[in-house]
């Protein structure tokens, strides 16, 4: 099927290289026929970025930086002045300080705590209220969640709560924003090897624990999470909205390994 997102365009924010599950989206979306915009945070990043979106079509790159208001106003004013509308965006941004994400939870920093919740949660509800507008005929929104939301998992710590502050915040807009047909909805892929991921101590035996054991016996591919984005931002993903959408393998189904791994 081709031509699914034709005639739609959206935001993009949180690509870091071409390994990113933002990136993998990005790619889904413009297969399907989506005109993107693109954003990054900082001069690093924007060389990074503005190849990739290059290579997609994309010319609208805007720098932002979720915690600064004037950074997000001008951004959404910029894309208000170009394209006047928007179909759909795409929120995978988060954070936590890297020195917290390999010992225990208990020893967190109220300073990191603030700003993991601030960057990896409240930043969505902050662009779904300058998304909004721009959304007359409705749209869409996006973000990425983890299973160390609602489950432990080793050295996930902060971040578990702050994907768990972030599903309940995609269920408070999904209601928000419903009269608006604005569908809000959140993607759980399984470990990948992203950068943010490489960040999690333990990574790698992570990977390699859930490969073994979900069902399908593999992790989720960045085509996988861009094809349950396209779905969800197309006609088809019509009357979804408030989901958490797993994208793992089926390992959440599991109560314990499998036999031959016990």
């Amino acid at each position: 099927m081709a031509g699914l997102m034709q005639g739609k365009r959206g935001l993009i924010m949180g690509v870091a290289n071409d390994r990113s599950i933002a990136w993998g989206i990005a790619k889904a979306m413009a297969a399907e026929g989506a005109t993107l915009a693109f954003s990054y945070q900082g001069e690093a990043f924007g060389k990074r970025v503005e190849p990739l979106a290059a290579s997609l079509g994309a010319t609208l790159l805007l720098d932002v930086d979720v915690v600064d208001t004037p950074s997000l106003d001008a951004a959404f004013a910029r894309l208000a002045e170009d394209w006047g509308s928007l179909d759909f965006v795409v929120h995978a941004i988060a954070y936590s300080d890297k020195a917290e994400l390999s010992g225990r939870f208990i020893d967190t920093s109220r300073e990191n705590f603030r700003n993991s919740l601030t960057i990896s949660c409240y930043s969505f509800i902050d662009i779904a209220r300058r998304a909004a507008p721009l959304m007359p005929q409705g749209g869409t929104l996006i973000t990425l969640t983890y299973q160390g939301s609602n489950r432990v998992t080793p050295y996930y710590n902060v971040m578990g709560v702050a994907k768990a502050a972030l599903e309940s915040a995609v269920r408070y807009l999904a209601n928000d924003l419903g009269p608006q047909k604005i569908r809000v909805n959140a993607i759980s892929p399984g470990p990948m090897k992203t950068l943010a991921g490489a960040a999690i101590g333990g990574a790698r035996k992570t990977f390699r624990l859930t490969e073994m054991n979900a069902p399908l016996r593999q992790n989720a591919t960045l085509e996988a999470v861009g094809g349950t984005a396209v779905y969800l931002a197309s006609d088809y993903g019509a009357c979804t909205t408030g989901e958490i959408i797993r994208v793992d393998g089926g390992f959440h189904v599991l109560g314990m390994p499998q036999v031959e791994n016990l």
